[in-house]
Order: structure tokens, then sequence, then C-alpha cells
């Protein structure tokens, strides 16, 4: 067992790189701390975002990408290079971020958003062209969970609902354009 101490607040987001080499923390303080799995001290801290740092996310094609959202006064998600520890890009989301999900198959990835639209949205990767916004519930967005295939978003908010978003459906199976939104009642289909 091992403590790690580093926040000076509630530490409210975390995730581990697919190698499980380095863990990622966000915390309450405003604070991303990128963890290297050998050490008690952090391999880096980033002070950029201006709220709390909820959404972290690795990138599962380019093992060095994390992604960090920051919450209501923030609006931001920034890209990081954690071999040389360089914010590579930003983007203003104009919504707090809650939670961010990669593609495992497109370059592109997902953003959940609290207050004050309650959304989700589809950004290309490394353009950060937002392909589109998704009205997603009526509550600020809490949780989001990938399916195992990689195709779905599964979404939970404040407004006591569970959602499933077809967003990320394989090349294999869809001969929609990117961008096309379907709703089929229990689940929505963006491909």
């Amino acid at each position: 067992t091992a403590e790690l101490v580093a926040h000076n607040h509630e530490v409210c987001g975390l995730s581990w790189r697919s190698d499980g080499s380095l863990l990622a923390s966000g915390g309450n303080d405003n604070l991303v701390n990128i963890w290297d799995a050998r050490s008690h001290v952090p391999k880096f801290t980033k002070t950029q975002h201006t709220a709390a740092v909820r959404a972290v996310a690795w990138s599962p094609w380019q093992l060095n990408l994390l992604a960090t959202g920051g919450g209501s006064s923030d609006k931001h998600v920034h890209f990081w290079n954690t071999t040389t520890a360089a914010r590579l890009s930003s983007i203003n989301t104009g919504s707090q971020v809650t939670s961010i999900v990669f593609s495992h198959e497109y370059r592109e990835l997902v953003t959940s958003h609290g207050f004050p639209h309650n959304h989700l949205a589809l950004w290309s990767y490394p353009s950060l062209s937002k392909i589109v916004d998704i009205p997603a519930h009526d509550t600020r967005v809490l949780h989001t969970a990938l399916s195992p295939d990689a195709q779905t978003v599964a979404t939970a908010a404040s407004d006591e609902s569970l959602k499933f978003w077809r967003i990320f459906e394989s090349r294999k199976k869809s001969a929609k354009p990117a961008g096309h939104v379907a709703n089929t009642g229990s689940s929505t289909s963006i491909r």
C-alpha cells in the first residue's frame, strides 16, 4: 500500500495510463498531477486550470497524450505531452467539463458537461474542431463510461437518468457520414 500526497484539496479525477506506468490525478485545488507508478512524488504538476479538475483521460492511440478538463469557472480541456510535460493545445468548451472519453478507433474524443449546457460534445483530434454538440441531460452530466466494445458512451446525470450514446460506431458497421445523429429512443447513434 502506498499513499500519494500532493493535492491541497479533494482529489476528484483519476486515470491510469493503459500501460500502468503513469497515474493522472485532478483536484479541487485546480491542479493536475502526473505520477510515475514507481515514485511517491509527482513527475509533473500542472497549474493551468482555474477550477476543479474532474475530467482526466489518457489517449488509447497516443500513449503520452493526456487530456484534462476544468470546472465551471475554467471550461477548458488541456492536452499534455507527458513525456516532455508540454501543453500541446487547449480548447475553451464554453461549459463545465465533467469527463473526457477518447475513441479507440477514431482520432476523436467526447467531452461531457455541466453548467450551463449539460451536453456532450464530439471533437476531432488534433485539429480540435467540434464535430457536433449533443443535448444530453436536464442537469449536469456526472459520469461517463465507455462500453467494452468502445462504441457506446453511457452517461449519468443528477436528473436521475442514465443514457446511452452510440458515438464511436465501428467503421466496419457504419455507412453513415460522420456527424449523423439518430435517436432510437433508448440510445442515440452519432454515425
